[in-house]
């Protein structure tokens, strides 16, 4: 009983002369909107495009150093329901360029304005005319397979937290080979990455990226892998023994002590590998010849890559100069 009341004063509802009206209205709503758009996109319209270019037909011989597919922006004035066909549809509008017709030699193709906006019209509706094209010119390059093969390295902004550093770089790979002209090639001697900003990491930091080159120069492959690793700054010492240079024949020199402390900042896991023969300290025979002292200067000379802020403990030493037999 309840259901069959409520079915009833929704039938009421929608049958009164109030609700007869509201839904005649709707109807000539809709109705004249649908004219309204009918007519509107009947009307014709500018809208800019991009449009996808592609260069075919080029030689095995020839190694494109430019993109092989490229995108212009084509300004096209037709109705507005070509234009949301182009926008929306499912219609095809590459713009196929034939390498040959367009080569300019010296490494280089040029397609005028003229030329790309009838291909782009040959792509389009009948009733499409494109109006202008940016850029005003297609250039496309290439070279003859000529090559080489260089190094990659990071470029930008990649800070560790604090008390952390970057102890090595990885690249995954660490060359490419490089496609260009033979002047361009000599000038080349290694590929960057494209900007990296990375702050405030600690723990392995493993990076995919672009490489940057110029437009007439082709990378192959065009992303590498740039791996940061990390280790924890600490303080340490070490005691490292003082060699003599310069010393002639038949002559020795003892320093005492025999050994000098260098203190030094360094990773941990670079510290537990560290040896004192990585490290040189000398004492120079001639310098101490000329001055005649009681003490010695002594000098650190050498320090493990990796190491920063060494210093020496002392920078004297007693010394005894001794004649050989």
């Amino acid at each position: 009983m309840e259901e069959r009341s409520v079915m009833q004063i929704l039938k009421n509802f929608l049958l009164s002369n109030i609700n007869k009206q509201l839904f005649t209205f709707l109807f000539f709503l809709i109705l004249s909107a649908i004219f309204w758009l009918i007519l509107t996109l009947n009307e014709g319209y500018e809208k800019e495009l991009k449009i996808p270019v592609r260069i075919v037909n080029v030689p095995k011989n020839v190694m494109l150093t430019s993109p092989s597919v490229d995108t212009v922006r084509a300004t096209v004035r037709d109705q507005g329901w070509v234009l949301l066909n182009y926008m929306f549809g499912e219609y095809n509008n590459n713009v196929k360029i034939d390498f040959r017709n367009y080569d300019k030699t010296f490494g280089k193709g040029v397609v005028p304005n003229a030329d790309l906006k009838r291909l782009i019209e040959q792509s389009l509706e009948s009733s499409s005319k494109v109006t202008a094209v940016k850029p005003e010119k297609l250039e496309y390059f290439y070279n003859n397979g000529e090559h080489k093969r260089v190094p990659v390295h990071w470029n930008g902004r990649v800070i560790p937290e604090q008390l952390f550093f970057i102890s090595h770089v990885d690249y995954k790979p660490d060359t490419v080979d490089v496609y260009a002209s033979r002047e361009k090639l000599d000038s080349i001697r290694i590929v960057y990455t494209e900007p990296l900003n990375y702050v405030g990491f600690r723990d392995t930091l493993l990076v995919d990226c672009k490489l940057a080159h110029a437009a007439d120069v082709k990378v192959v492959p065009e992303r590498i892998q740039v791996v940061f690793h990390t280790d924890l700054l600490t303080e340490e010492s070490i005691d490292v023994p003082i060699k003599c240079i310069n010393l002639p024949a038949g002559k020795t020199l003892r320093t005492f002590p025999a050994k000098v402390r260098v203190n030094f900042v360094a990773g941990v896991s670079q510290i537990r590998e560290l040896t004192a023969d990585e490290f040189i300290v000398v004492a120079d025979y001639l310098e101490i010849e000329q001055k005649a002292s009681e003490k010695c200067n002594i000098y650190l000379k050498e320090v493990p890559h990796g190491i920063s802020r060494a210093t020496l403990n002392t920078k004297q030493v007693d010394y005894l100069i001794e004649d050989g037999e």
